[in-house]
């Protein structure tokens, strides 16, 4: 089976513990506002690769993988090639490679199979209401909280994240929202808010997709630090 890839990092950092190979996958079904990577969204062939040949990349790396690195799938939105990332994760924990999944939660089709191999989910949350959601993304909620709740029901542990912007979260009563949401969660290891920035919008130009933030600055990061322990004040030890 063949997959969609529109790049890959071979030494991340970010995305998950340890040193990590990333996968961007092509295709989203998402439109968020804040998107800096517009050119994943289509469906469009880009790099396609069948499982084996993207595995025996990633095995290439295996020696790089200490202190819980491994490999992370992300976007676009991995989930919408769900047959294909489930053949590669497969091969993965056959060789005991650490899997990480990094999605918003929608566009899946075999999730609970999915989730059984992977060990651990970076959970993309966009907002945390129906009309926050789909004013960010131009999509429903409700997938994205079904598959939330599969993690729950599967006990994989998460990594939370949401991108905070000017004029739209930035405000301690969206935040205070935030942290209600997250109290109920299991397994949260890790919480972070994620600065808006303007990388990316040469992208939009070039594409010639409209930018729906025109003229909203990066998000301040130290007002971000402040959003922030607002946030994980008690959630994480309380766990």
């Amino acid at each position: 089976m063949q997959g969609n890839i529109h790049s890959i990092e071979t030494m991340g950092l970010l995305d998950g513990p340890g040193i990590r190979v990333v996968i961007f996958m092509q295709g989203c079904p998402l439109r968020c506002l804040y998107c800096h990577n517009p050119d994943t969204w289509s469906n469009e062939e880009n790099t396609l690769m069948t499982s084996e040949e993207l595995f025996r990349f990633i095995l290439k790396y295996k020696n790089y993988f200490v202190n819980n690195g491994g490999i992370t799938f992300s976007g676009g939105e991995p989930l919408l090639q769900s047959p294909f990332l489930l053949e590669v994760l497969k091969l993965c924990k056959q060789f005991n490679i650490h899997t990480c999944l990094d999605t918003s939660g929608v566009g899946g089709t075999i999730n609970e199979e999915i989730l059984k191999y992977v060990d651990l989910v970076i959970f993309d949350i966009k907002g945390i209401n129906e009309d926050d959601y789909f004013k960010m993304t131009g999509y429903h909620i409700e997938e994205s909280f079904a598959f939330l709740n599969l993690c729950q029901k599967l006990n994989k542990p998460l990594w939370l994240r949401q991108v905070i912007i000017p004029t739209i979260n930035d405000n301690e009563e969206y935040i205070l929202k935030l942290k209600e949401f997250i109290k109920p969660i299991k397994n949260v290891q890790k919480i972070e808010l994620l600065p808006y920035h303007l990388l990316g919008v040469n992208k939009y130009e070039e594409l010639k997709i409209p930018y729906r933030l025109k003229g909203i600055k990066a998000m301040d990061k130290k007002r971000c630090e402040e959003l922030y322990k607002l946030l994980v004040d008690e959630l994480i030890t309380n766990k």
